[in-house]
């Protein structure tokens, strides 16, 4: 079966710059699905194996001379890339890899129907002249001109009075002849801000019904645009199927708008002088480890939280006391081992089965930078001076906000324990109850309650359940059972105490 090789991976760390008088926290690429994609061997073998040595393409070496090409025509443009540009050009190039497996998977090659085979021999020559004009863009100022990417194009023009029009075209054809086919085309307006960005909003338009005439959408897509270096950084809010934004009815899906463009073709005389800087985190962008490291170090915002947690990590940690410093520096790295993890499982959420090939650029990019901000949001707020037990509490792997009941005499505990590559699965909590002796007990009875009790500046949430989950075998143990779909999960968790944030959602649902 065609696919995009993975160099094995067996286990990377590559250190943070934390505390130097601790154990290192580091990240981690456990898995080759975890591994950067371009670590990658580059070239694509479009023939070989059943699904493809029947083609026409292959008899007839069409398709062995397009992979030549496409390998000529990308270490062409690595040769002229910066060095902390080719590890995102080399991803890019494996984004173009997975679109032609899927198509080859549908049988785009193969089938009856030329249209078909047309339509995969243009997503060949498309991607070899796309090349071609990215070897050409390098070095070119601001952000005005054309720029391209696996999944399709953007070009921005001045307009008046300091604005830019972005027009946007972007077409994966992961299988041109169904739904398996993501087009967007649209225009935003944009303007500079004071932070260096290009914000602003699509500003398509949608037919009324009942007329003629066009109207302007109601609560527009935000686009906002940012160089990082020899890239130009492009995010769109992602509704996920919900009508929180409209993107009009020339734009199918708004999520492979969030994306690194490369450069095309050479600069005009027109081209603007915005700041082209590289916006470093704390990872090495020249060798990435991870698919997530690769994110980080393509979107200015995602680098600059990086530093931001990297610094608040610092600044906390010669704070606390010997047990607190050492069980939050196990809970970061396992932390890490979830960031590290998110990017992959948000690309191609497995939740999302009818088209999980397809790339959620958008979704994945959100992901990340929720993770990243409330992470940042418990270092930086971590309330150590928090007595007793009311109060938000997070971790990891899990969240609680202890509240006072109404009646003054009891406390209420709400949040969830989640497993973060498995949406299904994770621990509800509900409590309510009373202190007793120091520790918190609920009041549904039985002989492994709810508890919720201190330990230093920590809170630990259903001390006794981990005993109780090795011992739990059968349906007549399930009046203990605390957690979703296996009746072995622990519900116990030790917990941080974090001060009230809108980066931190109390109930946890979005993990």
């Amino acid at each position: 079966m065609f696919g995009v090789g993975r160099m094995p991976l067996s286990r990377h760390l590559a250190a943070l710059a934390f505390a130097t008088l601790l154990v290192p926290v580091v990240a981690f690429a456990d898995n080759d699905d975890n591994a950067a994609y371009s670590s990658a061997p580059t070239a694509i073998p479009l023939c070989g194996g059943d699904a493809m040595s029947a083609s026409d393409g292959c008899k007839d070496g069409s398709y062995t001379k397009f992979a030549a090409d496409l390998e000529q025509a990308l270490q062409a443009a690595l040769a002229k890339a910066p060095a902390n540009v080719r590890p995102l050009l080399k991803r890019d190039q494996a984004f173009i890899a997975e679109i032609l497996a899927n198509a080859i998977q549908a049988g785009l090659p193969r089938s009856k129907d030329k249209a078909d085979r047309d339509a995969f021999v243009d997503m060949l020559r498309r991607r070899v002249t796309t090349l071609g004009e990215i070897a050409q863009g390098f070095g070119r100022p601001g952000i005005s001109g054309k720029w391209e990417d696996a999944f399709g194009r953007i070009t921005v023009t001045a307009a008046e009075n300091g604005t830019y029009r972005v027009a946007i075209d972007t077409d994966s054809g992961y299988n041109p002849g169904n739904g398996d086919r993501w087009r967007c085309r649209a225009t935003a307006m944009v303007k500079p801000d004071a932070n260096g960005r290009f914000t602003g909003e699509l500003v398509a338009e949608i037919k009324k019904p009942d007329a003629g005439d066009t109207t302007t959408l109601s609560k527009p897509l935000p686009l906002k645009l940012r160089r990082q270096g020899e890239t130009l950084r492009v995010i769109s809010a992602v509704s996920y199927g919900s009508d929180e934004y409209e993107t009009g009815q020339g734009c199918k899906d708004e999520d492979q708008i969030t994306a690194s463009y490369f450069a095309s073709g050479k600069a005009d005389a027109s081209s603007d002088k915005s700041d082209t800087s590289f916006v470093a985190p704390t990872m090495d962008c020249l060798r990435p480890i991870t698919e997530t490291d690769e994110e980080i170090c393509a979107d200015p915002d995602l680098a600059m939280q990086d530093v931001r947690l990297n610094r608040a990590w610092k600044a906390l940690l010669p704070r606390l006391d010997d047990a607190t410093r050492r069980a939050l520096t196990e809970d970061q790295r396992q932390w890490l081992r979830q960031q590290t993890g998110l990017y992959p499982n948000a690309i191609h959420p497995g939740g999302d089965k009818m088209t999980y090939d397809l790339h959620h650029i958008g979704y994945a990019r959100f992901k990340l930078t929720k993770l990243q901000r409330e992470r940042i949001a418990l270092l930086e707020g971590f309330d150590l001076n928090r007595k007793g037990l009311v109060g938000l509490w997070i971790g990891h792997n899990a969240i609680v906000d202890v509240t006072l009941a109404e009646d003054g005499g009891g406390i209420r505990a709400k949040g969830r324990k989640w497993e973060w590559d498995d949406y299904k699965a994770g621990c509800e909590y509900d409590m309510d109850g009373r202190i007793e002796g120091g520790i918190f007990r609920s009041g549904q009875g039985g002989t492994n309650p709810d508890t919720l009790e201190r330990d230093h500046a920590m809170l630990i949430v259903n001390r006794l359940d981990d005993a109780f989950a090795r011992k739990r075998h059968g349906d007549k143990d399930d009046d203990e059972m605390k957690c979703r779909r296996s009746i072995h999960a622990s519900s116990t968790v030790r917990l941080f105490p974090a001060r009230y944030s809108p980066d931190i959602d109390k109930t946890g649902n979005w993990h």
